[in-house]
């Protein structure tokens, strides 16, 4: 598939965006393309039942897609979460789960929200890459605090999608390559380690080749996102 603007391996325009509300809990905006995922932290005085006198935290994520990110409108999911929801919401708690010491923060809940307020493809991969930002900002201010004491993040993660588009890998899927797309790919990591992969076809199936050129592809460019979310970090230090 020949991309109008981009390389096959090429990610869309990203903006990382720390503080984007102005108050202290690291709320940051980040941008792929067109889509953007607004993303905050907050804590809560509890744990689940199991966590109770353990001395242990817990970390858990929020999704929602507001109803003007899409055409035609998104309808609020209001008494009931889609089955897509919760996937997403899961998917961002265990990558930043696992770059996160959930015992150095005490019994509490850290709360991360992602609020997709315009949808271009890529929306739950743009927000653990947010989201992850905004939880090493929100730490960082904590243990400055003096709220914490060890700095509970272990790692870096970022992620990005890529997919089979006509045969041709392509890196970064906007909406449009991947309603076409026979195979996409969310990839979460550090560039050289994984916290998920999850990759499905969609027609028929795909390679081992296209396996490996795709988590390649997709390895590089986290590199490339995480350099970009510790300039933001810096930036809000």
């Amino acid at each position: 598939m020949a991309r109008k603007n981009r390389k096959t391996d090429e990610l869309r325009k990203i903006e990382i965006i720390p503080d984007f509300q102005g108050i202290p809990s690291g709320v940051t905006l980040v941008s792929f393309g067109s889509t953007k995922v607004l993303t905050s932290v907050s804590t809560d005085n509890f744990v689940p039942p199991y966590l109770r006198g353990t001395g242990t935290g817990w970390l858990n994520a929020e999704y929602s897609i507001m109803p003007y990110a899409t055409i035609p409108r998104n309808r609020r999911e209001r008494e009931k979460i889609s089955g897509r929801t919760q996937e997403i919401q899961r998917l961002i708690g265990r990558s930043l789960r696992c770059v996160t010491d959930l015992g150095a923060f005490g019994e509490k809940t850290v709360k991360v929200d992602c609020d997709v307020l315009q949808a271009d493809g890529g929306t739950r991969t743009a927000a653990i890459t947010g989201a992850f930002t905004a939880l090493y900002i929100f730490f960082k201010r904590q243990q400055k605090a003096r709220k914490i004491f060890t700095f509970p993040v272990t790692g870096h993660i970022a992620a990005v999608s890529c997919g089979i588009v006509e045969g041709e890998a392509l890196l970064d899927l906007d909406y449009e390559e991947d309603y076409m797309a026979t195979c996409d790919m969310n990839v979460v990591g550090d560039g050289d380690n994984f916290a998920e992969v999850q990759s499905s076809g969609e027609e028929k199936l795909f390679t081992r080749a296209q396996l490996d050129k795709l988590t390649g592809m997709a390895s590089a460019a986290i590199k490339d996102i995480i350099a970009m979310q510790k300039e933001a970090i810096k930036s809000a230090m």
